[in-house]
């Protein structure tokens, strides 16, 4: 049963926001869920939400977000909107007694506290430290708002989800072992989204829009240990003077983000985990985890796996076939992802979410862990900025 079932008793509603590249994600995902049903849809234009609605058999469309909380069908809403607009969308969804799904990250600075007409050097050129200030209050206020309503806010966090990092935790716990150390790393050739490359559109860059996701997936494996520490280095490295006209495969244009950052946290325990988000990666992306513990050894591979490898001597031999996330062309040797939504966590993700609804528990990613992220993420941009080690 999917999408397109409206006989199940049981079905959980979802309202999504937005109708981008993360809303078909989702559509997809929540379409292998039998206990889920997509009942309706809203984004900034009708013609965007009317699309996507006949590609996925959205029934309703809404012409607003208050129209699409005021459905009763709808039990959990589903944020995949630009960043500013996840603290008063968030709260707005909680208050008519929503669910709410927000991707990551949780939140973040785009000058929120400004006046509406600061430029985007204004806003790029906050103080790191009250960045932090209102990134984790943005983020605090979420949390609240999900909990003074009695609702779930779930931080949209498919790491913690992938099959490859699940099962790793599941035998590290096994094996009883101390985790000394991790390292995990997004990279690939980067966004070649202008708005990607605005501090004001963002909130950062390859830190919180890559390096985001190890960050998630160790605080998740590390607890209860709590990071208390971390010390960064940004930069961007597309301006690297031996690149400057050279042929280059990769995105440029940053403007006041960095497009390599690389984040080393401090736990309480006095264990490490180094997280790398890179926009200098030609080739496909790679999302990877390793974890070095006291008796074991794992490396968990998102993206790519070698499930399947496949050799073209040219690329026109596969023609338009997707290949995977990122990868400029099918020739040579490659890894077709035969599930990317499965191996990358995506699936799994929606299904605990619906499933902690129906179940009245708590989903695996919590609102919390999205804060923890948060502060984490902006803590490594003090670090980054001040040059030394920022305690949390």
């Amino acid at each position: 049963m999917g999408t397109d079932d409206m006989t199940d008793p049981r079905a959980v509603g979802i309202g999504i926001v937005g109708a981008g590249f993360l809303a078909e994600t989702r559509a997809r995902c929540y379409g292998r869920i039998g206990a889920a049903r997509l009942t309706a849809v809203t984004s900034l234009t009708a013609e965007r939400a009317q699309a996507y609605a006949a590609r996925h058999g959205v029934p309703a469309v809404c012409k607003d977000l208050d129209e699409l909380l005021a459905r009763e069908d709808v039990q959990i809403v589903d944020l995949c909107v630009p960043n500013l607009l996840h603290r008063p969308m968030a709260v707005a969804a909680a208050a008519a007694g929503k669910h709410v799904v927000c991707t990551k990250p949780l939140t973040a600075y785009v000058g929120q506290d400004l006046k509406a007409d600061a430029t985007d050097e204004e806003i790029g050129g906050v103080d790191k430290g009250r960045m932090l200030e209102v990134a984790v209050a943005d983020a605090q206020a979420m949390v609240d708002a999900a909990d003074a309503a009695g609702v779930q806010l779930m931080y949209g966090e498919n790491w913690i989800y992938a099959p490859s990092i699940v099962r790793a935790a599941g035998l590290l716990k096994k094996s009883g072992g101390a985790v000394l150390e991790m390292h995990g790393w997004e990279c690939h050739s980067g966004s070649h989204s202008e708005y990607s490359k605005v501090w004001r559109h963002t909130g950062g860059g390859a830190l919180i829009r890559l390096a985001a996701h190890p960050i998630g997936a160790m605080l998740q494996l590390k607890a209860p240990c709590r990071p208390v520490s971390v010390t960064a280095e940004v930069g961007d490295l597309s301006k690297v003077a031996a690149a400057t006209g050279a042929d280059m495969h990769l995105a440029t244009g940053w403007k006041d983000v960095e497009n390599w950052g690389v984040a080393i946290i401090t736990f309480d325990d006095g264990s490490r985990g180094v997280a790398h988000g890179s926009d200098n990666l030609i080739g496909g992306m790679q999302s990877k985890l390793r974890i070095r513990a006291s008796n074991c050894t794992f490396e968990c591979n998102l993206s790519p796996h070698d499930l399947v490898r496949a050799y073209a001597p040219s690329a026109d031999v596969f023609g338009d076939a997707y290949i995977m996330e990122k990868i400029e062309g099918g020739a040579g040797w490659t890894t077709p992802l035969p599930d990317e939504d499965w191996s990358a966590g995506h699936a799994d993700m929606c299904s605990d979410f619906v499933a902690a609804v129906l179940e009245g528990r708590p989903a695996l990613a919590t609102g919390a862990l999205g804060l923890d992220v948060t502060r984490v993420v902006y803590g490594a941009y003090v670090s980054a900025a001040e040059g030394r080690r920022y305690d949390l």
